[in-house]
């Protein structure tokens, strides 16, 4: 039996940064059949212009000296020379960028399939902590996906998400009016919380524990064939108990 032998650094090289963007392809573009701009299928990549201003987390099994797990990260002088975050393609982050809170953007976020349910993402966010610590990050903000477009099919995860974390006002990013699909379709006294909970993946529902909110309003992306919700996190909000979990993200 395969036990990984598991390594979380930065991005340094260019073979660094593709083994990332071909991590990524496998995963959005072979495993959930996304497609798009960002996706070269001739090489195998999934990427773009923003991956050139971003930090880029490797979670890397040594023993086969293999990527198997990426996050993208975009902080705030990131963002000011790139000129753009990628979420505001999807939402409006006026609440966010008016805030004055130092913000990092988490996306690209994704794991091997075979390295799933298990450490993987207890190493990525023990790494990501102490990135956060060290650059003193207010708030952590990124799109997560649910997998297809059919919205019904969506409807109760995304009602309890709409029901029961939704952003406070201050915080609360909104889908962009283009493309706004409401959260809010099923109503709160049919909802079977239990279930919606199982359909919720296992990403959001880290963040949730976390503390995490939600934006107003999903966005669903056709060419990505995923449906995408806007997790927010105020890493003043964390409770010690689970800071300590992931690696005392909060200070």
């Amino acid at each position: 039996m395969h036990v990984p032998d598991f390594h979380v650094r930065m991005a340094q090289t260019p073979d660094d940064l593709r083994a990332a963007q071909q991590l990524r392809f496998d995963v959005f573009v072979r495993e959930l059949g996304g497609t798009g701009p960002s996706v070269d299928h001739t090489a195998g990549l999934e990427r773009d212009d923003l991956d050139a201003y971003c930090d880029h987390l490797l979670l890397v099994d040594r023993t086969h000296d293999a990527v198997v797990g990426v996050y993208r990260l975009m902080g705030p002088e990131q963002a000011r020379r790139a000129g753009r975050h990628y979420c505001a393609g999807e939402y409006d982050l006026g609440p966010l960028l008016s805030s004055d809170r130092r913000l990092l953007e988490l996306g690209r976020s994704c794991v091997h399939r075979d390295y799933r349910g298990g450490m993987a993402m207890h190493h990525l966010w023990s790494a990501l902590a102490r990135y956060v610590a060290e650059h003193k990050i207010d708030v952590l903000f990124g799109v997560a996906s649910f997998r297809g477009t059919d919205v019904q099919a969506l409807a109760a995860p995304l009602s309890l998400l709409h029901q029961r974390h939704l952003a406070p006002p201050e915080l609360r990013v909104r889908a962009l009016e283009s493309a706004f699909q409401d959260m809010n379709l099923i109503d709160p006294d049919q909802l079977d919380r239990k279930a919606a909970m199982v359909q919720i993946p296992s990403l959001i529902k880290a963040y949730l524990r976390l503390g995490g909110y939600v934006g107003e309003g999903a966005f669903v992306d056709h060419e990505f064939n995923t449906t995408d919700v806007c997790l927010i996190m105020d890493t003043a909000r964390l409770s010690q108990r689970q800071a300590r979990i992931y690696g005392h993200l909060a200070t």
